[in-house]
Parts: C-alpha cells; sequence; structure tokens
C-alpha cells in the first residue's frame, strides 16, 4: 500500500450508475483509493460484477462489492443490469427507476451501521441524486464524482440551471447551441442545432423515472460537500476554476486514471501478430464505445471511410439492431480489405491495441472514458461525437488542436465516406500529422502517468480526511 493519504484511514462508499463507461472508471478509482490504504464498499449488481469488475487478490481486504439485485420494473427487459443490455435507449427511464429503487434502499441500510463499517464518505455519480441527502440524514458527507469532463460540466452549468431554473435556463433545444454568457474566455464548447434536438428531451425532461436526468445531475451537486471531476489541471485547469465559481463548493481533480491493459487477450492473438508486423504508428484502431447504437447507414459510412482512408485499421465492430439479415457492412468489404483492415467483433481488449506501437491514430465516439484511454497512449484523435455530452468534448479538443472531428452536415449531423476519410489522413498523413503527434505524446506523459494520476487520487483523499477531521473537531 503506498500511505493513507493523509489523516488515517477511511471507508467510502462509491455508487457508479449502471452503465459500462461509469461502472468501469469507478472500479479503477475503488483500486487506486484501496492502494492508499483506505477500504472501499463498491456498489453494483450480480451480472455487471461477473462482467466487468476484477478485484486484484491483494486489494481483497480493502474492497467490498456488493452485490444488488435489480427489482422487476415493467418493461425493463429480462437481466438488463446495464444500458448495453437495453434493446433501445427508449427503456434507459425504467432501468434508473430500477436502481433508485434498490441501490438508494442499500444505502440506506448501509448507512445505519455502526463501528468500522459505517461509512466516511459517499462517492456518488450523478444518477444517483437521492445519496446526497440519504447521507446528510446520517450525518455523513457525500461528494459527486462526476466521469464528465470539466468543460462539459461547465456548459450544462451550475444546479439551478441543470434543473431548469435560474437565468441560464435551457427552455427549448435552441439554448443548447451557444455558449453561456458566464464564460469568461473565448470558446467553441457548445452543442451543434442537431445535437441539441436530440439531447434536449432525453436530458433535461422529465422521464419515466420521475426526474430528468438534468435533475438529477443539479440535485446531486448542490446536496454534496465537494465535487470530484476526472479531470487534471494540465489539461482543463481554466475550465476547473470555472467549476469552482459555478458551484460555489470545493472542486477538485482526481486525475484520469486509466486502467492498464488486460493480461487476457485470448482470441485476439492472430490480430496482435498482424499489429507487429504494421509500421509504427501507422494503424487506425476504431471503437464507439459501450453506449452507442450506430444505425446500418452509419456503420456503412464508416466502413466506407476506413475503406477510402487506405490505412491500415483495426476496427472493433458490433452490428447494429437495424441490420435486418445482413452484417450490417458494406457487400464485400472485409474482402477488399483483408491484409490492410482487420474487424474484431465480441470483446476486444481496447486497452491492448491502444498502447501497441503500431497504433498511432483512434477513431472515436469521444467519450470521455475513450478519449482519457487515447490519450493515456499518446494516439491521434479523430472524433466522431453521437450522443451525451460527446459533441462537448469533440469541440474542446478541437480547439486545444489535439484532435480533429468528422465533418457533419450542420442540419442533420450526417457525414459521408470521404469525411472519415479525410479526417483520418489529415492526422495521420497530412501535414499536420506529426504536430498531432508530438502534441498527443506530450500530453500521455500527463495522462498516462501513474505517478501524475496517484498524486490526484492522494490529493483528494488528503481532502477527505480533513474534511473528515475538521467535523470530529
Amino acid at each position: 500500500m503506498d500511505g493513507d493519504g493523509g489523516g488515517g484511514t477511511m471507508h467510502v462508499v462509491m455508487l457508479p450508475w449502471l452503465a459500462f463507461g461509469h461502472i468501469l472508471p469507478f472500479a479503477e478509482f475503488a483500486k487506486r483509493v484501496a492502494r492508499q490504504g483506505h477500504r472501499v464498499t463498491l456498489f453494483s449488481t450480480p451480472r455487471n460484477t461477473r462482467r466487468l469488475i476484477d478485484v486484484p487478490p491483494a486489494l481483497a481486504g480493502h474492497i467490498r462489492v456488493v452485490d444488488i439485485p435489480l427489482p422487476r420494473v415493467e418493461r425493463l427487459p429480462e437481466h438488463a443490469e446495464a444500458t448495453i443490455d437495453l434493446p433501445s435507449d427508449d427503456l434507459r427511464p425504467y432501468l434508473r427507476r430500477a436502481y433508485d429503487d434498490a441501490f438508494s434502499r442499500e444505502l440506506s441500510r448501509l448507512l445505519q451501521e455502526t463501528g468500522p463499517s459505517r461509512p466516511d464518505w459517499v462517492l456518488a455519480d450523478y444518477a444517483a441524486y437521492w445519496a446526497p441527502a440519504a447521507a446528510a440524514r446520517h450525518g455523513v458527507p457525500c461528494a459527486f464524482l462526476s466521469l464528465f469532463g470539466a468543460a462539459a460540466l461547465c456548459f450544462f452549468g451550475p444546479a439551478e440551471t441543470l434543473e431548469g431554473r435560474g437565468p441560464y435556463a435551457r427552455t427549448e433545444p435552441a439554448h443548447l447551441t451557444a455558449v453561456p454568457d458566464y464564460v469568461p474566455f473565448p470558446t467553441t464548447v457548445a452543442f451543434r442545432g442537431y445535437e441539441a434536438h436530440e439531447l434536449f428531451k432525453p436530458s433535461l425532461i422529465p422521464d419515466d423515472s420521475g426526474v430528468s436526468e438534468g435533475y438529477r445531475f443539479g440535485q446531486s451537486i448542490e446536496g454534496c460537500q465537494l465535487v470530484a471531476v476526472r479531470s487534471n489541471r494540465e489539461f482543463e485547469l481554466e475550465w476547473l476554476e470555472l467549476l469552482g465559481e459555478l458551484y460555489q463548493k470545493p472542486v477538485i481533480p482526481i486525475g484520469m486514471f486509466p486502467p492498464p491493459p488486460p493480461q487476457d487477450v485470448a482470441g485476439h492473438e492472430e490480430t496482435l501478430r498482424w499489429l507487429d508486423r504494421q509500421d509504427p504508428n501507422s494503424v487506425v484502431y476504431a471503437a464507439f464505445g459501450s453506449e452507442v447504437k450506430l444505425t446500418a447507414k452509419q456503420l456503412q459510412r464508416i466502413a466506407l471511410g476506413l475503406e477510402a482512408s487506405r490505412l491500415p485499421f483495426i476496427w472493433a465492430f458490433r452490428a447494429p439492431a437495424d441490420a435486418g439479415d445482413g452484417n450490417g457492412l458494406p457487400d464485400g468489404f472485409e474482402e477488399r480489405v483483408n491484409g490492410r483492415g482487420v474487424v474484431c467483433r465480441g470483446w476486444i481488449p481496447q486497452l491492448t491495441f491502444l498502447a501497441h506501437g503500431s497504433v498511432g491514430g483512434f477513431l472515436t465516439h469521444a467519450g470521455w472514458n475513450s478519449i482519457a484511454e487515447g490519450l493515456a497512449n499518446g494516439v491521434r484523435l479523430v472524433l466522431l461525437p453521437l450522443m451525451f455530452e460527446q459533441g462537448l468534448n469533440a469541440r474542446e479538443l478541437a480547439e486545444k488542436k489535439i484532435a480533429v472531428e468528422v465533418a457533419r452536415d450542420e442540419d442533420d449531423g450526417s457525414f459521408a465516406a470521404n469525411d472519415i476519410a479525410d479526417a483520418l489522413r489529415r492526422v495521420m498523413v497530412g501535414e499536420e500529422g506529426e504536430e498531432f503527434g508530438v502534441k498527443v505524446k506530450e500530453l500521455a506523459e500527463v495522462f498516462g502517468d501513474d505517478e501524475v494520476n496517484d498524486g490526484y487520487v492522494r490529493d483528494f483523499l488528503k481532502c477527505l480526511s480533513e474534511y473528515k477531521m475538521q467535523r470530529q473537531g
């Protein structure tokens, strides 16, 4: 163990939302907290624990995973325990309802325990909007642990804005396309029109879970004692400072803590041998996360764009729901790119591929997890934002000149194969390619440095410990 982060050991409870892109970072953060000598209770569900959470034997005495069965909820498919299990995004509110019911009940039970089992802190994801109030009823402080970057959080604004109140309340999609007046520096971080129309109703209008996504964020921010942001000062200093002013409470960056590459690459040995034969930094890795449900038309254009780029590539492929009898790929695609491109299906060792010396580019949906993993490995980024806050992330990286965003139709967000190919060639072999390469290698020294990331974790734990001692004093 690396020490206790200051002020003695603590017991912290972590409540991630039920999405792969939330459970995995929470699990990684739990390990880093445990390595500092603290005890962690991590809430999960039986199926998510089996497929996602692996506690190293050395940390088994410090991390306890509590498996919470979800109740049956009308319209929620049986065995659905994460967003990836939902055949349609329309079913998300029913997963939220099951989550609220089961996880809030278990948290209340745990908060009533005495002695060593009693938590010193609750670290809650945005979806657990009821956690700060529950913790307060039992005299336990709560931190909102945000897996979203500081720029995106700033754009969405303070708690009252997220809850549809105050001078910056968004009452129509057009309000999401303008940079807020409270941002004191020039920026392009705002949604495009097509993104705003897709995002407005799911984010800011109450759904069948009883509240809106914005309300969940707002209550999490309003009720907590401090906010932890998965970011660092080297990358988002100006946004972190603004966020502290907006929230009027401590905002603490906790580093990017990308997980290490998996040891098990079973089924992908041939792909790794293929990578070994490629030139350094020449291969594009394409993947679009666990949340995005691409349409057959979008997948066809991505496929044809990879083909037209004339670059070697690996594609983490998931067939679209609307593929019909086919697999979603253009006729003859795999035959035409044979030898130059590899289409991988099923589980993909993404971090192993990104860490390989032959991989130099990453075509991604601009999710914050994927950005962290790409920059930690020093690969050049081509961004195709598809949902949630990804458009904001893409604008931020593009204006910092460390990534290129794929050109889109401003009205409907559509893109052509040539738009994919042009963006890829621009970062991989174009005149600017070398400049992008230098910048991402510099950032890799921060994003991918375990000492830097663990330093952020230690500083955060010190804040928690000092708060605990002040209350006891």
